[in-house]
């Protein structure tokens, strides 16, 4: 499988998003106006604003065009749709109900079968999560140092409104289906539409 290796901090100065936005407490101090100078054609806008998605979401090219196709087919705005199915991805809603620092984190935390999706294993990270699905971290799991250090997160993480979280007993429930103005970084998303469009 690719990864990507590139500084975290360096990509997302290079793609104009916070490593909040990533779950990250980083901050840079490299010539912050740089790029700034240079102009972008309205196809490097384009590329740029899926690269944002891709990166903040960890997913690769096929797996992103796939979850364009899906959202194109269902109705609705396509770009919003988009943002709907990326947010909703198990690994993600790890990430969102704070039982993991940053996105990658809680891909691997799915990986190792610490996490149950309706009470049944779920250790694929990808799996996308509907309204009134409950997640939950493993019994065996909770009393881990990891979980441990994990629930102190979970306590100081402000979960985002479609999801119902129990932070006592590392439960979510997607309550809703997330909205646009949910998101919590900046993406212009009708771009990446105008791009797989042509």
């Amino acid at each position: 499988m690719a990864v990507n290796h590139d500084p975290i901090v360096k990509r997302c100065r290079a793609l104009d998003i916070s490593p909040a936005a990533l779950g990250y407490d980083k901050k840079s101090i490299r010539n912050p106006g740089a790029d700034k100078r240079k102009k972008l054609s309205e196809y490097g806008s384009q590329l740029k604003e899926k690269q944002k998605l891709k990166f903040v979401y960890g997913v690769l090219e096929n797996q992103f065009a796939n979850y364009y196709e899906m959202a194109n087919k269902q109705e609705g705005i396509t770009g919003e749709n988009l943002i709907r199915i990326l947010e909703s991805r198990l690994d993600n809603v790890v990430y969102r109900m704070g039982m993991a620092k940053t996105r990658k984190e809680a891909r691997q935390l799915v990986r190792h079968n610490h996490f149950r999706l309706n009470g049944k294993k779920a250790n694929i990270p990808s799996i996308l999560v509907n309204v009134g699905d409950v997640i939950s971290v493993k019994d065996t799991s909770k009393s881990s140092e990891k979980f441990k250090s994990l629930a102190e997160l979970c306590q100081t993480r402000i979960a985002p409104k479609w999801l119902e979280v129990d932070k006592e007993n590392a439960v979510a429930k997607v309550v809703a289906q997330m909205q646009r103005e949910d998101l919590d970084f900046p993406v212009e998303e009708q771009l990446v539409v105008e791009l797989y469009s042509k």
